[in-house]
């Protein structure tokens, strides 16, 4: 269900939102850098330091997940069930050398891997798009933007 171009968002731009729903039925929402393409219909992150996370999808397994590139305001929200690998299962042993290679000495503090199966996957634009702005437009802008807020 993903695209070439969805797995290049997630690549270059690998910090996901995480909707959940607590126990309690209230929507909750965490964000999660360590996220990783498994294949066209899998995405995952390493668990550091999410036990609310956690235990919102032990007790309803699913999520909704958003990444923005924030140059061109354009995004990726993906939705679908969730798993949890625990550390010492055979499933996270086969999974975490990708953390590893990608993410280093910081995949040595991975306890968990939470594997999303993706149901539906659509993207996500600003409205500017809709009066006929550009990618590069919106690139330039928010450049521009950011250079002043941080000079």
């Amino acid at each position: 269900m993903l695209t070439q171009s969805d797995q290049d968002l997630i690549a270059t731009f690998p910090l996901g939102f995480v909707a959940t729903i607590t126990p309690g039925g209230q929507p909750s929402l965490s964000p999660k850098g360590t996220f990783l393409v498994l294949d066209h219909l899998t995405v995952g992150f390493g668990n550091i330091r999410s036990p609310g996370t956690l235990a919102n999808l032990r007790h309803t397994p699913y999520a909704e997940v958003n990444f923005i590139d924030q140059w061109k305001r354009k995004g990726l929200r993906l939705r679908g069930p969730a798993r949890i690998a625990e550390e010492g299962t055979s499933e996270f042993i086969a999974l975490i050398g990708l953390w590893q290679a990608q993410w280093g000495d910081l995949a040595d503090r991975i306890t968990d891997l939470v594997l999303i199966d993706i149901e539906a996957a659509s993207e996500m634009t600003t409205p500017p798009y809709d009066d006929g702005a550009t990618e590069e437009d919106m690139i330039a802008a928010y450049k521009a933007k950011f250079a002043e807020i941080y000079p």
